[in-house]
């Protein structure tokens, strides 16, 4: 029987989409269900799938995994090539899995995810500098060590998949990551994250408080989705 994993909306949802892409780029058979964003909170109606009210979840019979970092280290005990096989480049994989699992709130907060419009940021905070400054780092020694093109080496893993939603932030905001652009312009052209995008300009819906967020962090200078 196949995975069920159930996502949000492909322009907000960064979250989603590291389990997603994950999947879809190791060949991980799943059903693919989304569960879009509709009102300014939808904990009541999530948690008729999810324990936490949030997505991405994953079902795997009776089972309900949650949290994409639940989900990704329960597929890499039972699919190989979730995590690197050379022992140096899973353990700063997994550091940096966790870091960015449980760090960089400056820019999830100034540089909210929509895949789908270009915007001019408003004055970059320090804390901002600093997270984009550690990316870089992130990055360049990713790169660097293990060779490229992924950012542990050869093959697409569960690090470039938990920064696959920086690599659309990237490109949304305008941010410099000097040399590691190679890296972000790699993930973009990921047949996975092709199609994420594609159906990220084909969605219709809007949700006001993302919307909002958008707003916030600055200037849209351009908006390629779907009208609503």
């Amino acid at each position: 029987m196949a995975y069920t994993l159930i996502t949000a909306n492909r322009n907000y949802s960064s979250w989603s989409l590291r389990p997603w892409v994950l999947m879809k780029a190791l060949g991980i058979d799943f059903v693919d269900r989304i569960e879009p964003f509709t009102a300014p909170a939808n904990y009541e109606a999530f948690r008729s799938f999810s324990p936490t009210g949030q997505v991405p979840a994953l079902l795997d019979g009776d089972r309900t995994l949650w949290d994409s970092l639940g989900i990704t280290l329960y597929l890499a005990d039972r699919h190989p090539g979730v995590w690197p096989e050379d022992e140096a480049a899973r353990a700063f994989a997994q550091c940096a899995v966790t870091e960015m699992h449980g760090g960089f709130s400056a820019l999830r907060s100034d540089c909210t995810m929509n895949v789908g419009v270009r915007v001019r940021p408003k004055t970059m905070s320090a804390a901002l500098v600093r997270d984009v400054a550690r990316l870089r780092e992130i990055f360049g020694e990713g790169l660097s060590r293990f060779g490229g093109p992924w950012l542990a080496g050869e093959r697409f893993t569960a690090i470039d998949a938990f920064f696959a939603p920086i690599a659309f932030r990237i490109r949304t905001y305008g941010l410099d990551v000097g040399t590691c652009q190679s890296w972000v312009d790699a993930v973009l052209d990921h047949p996975a994250m092709k199609q994420w995008e594609a159906e990220a300009l084909g969605e219709v819906w809007r949700e006001r408080g993302h919307e909002e967020e958008l707003a916030a962090c600055g200037e849209v200078i351009a908006d390629y989705r779907t009208s609503a």
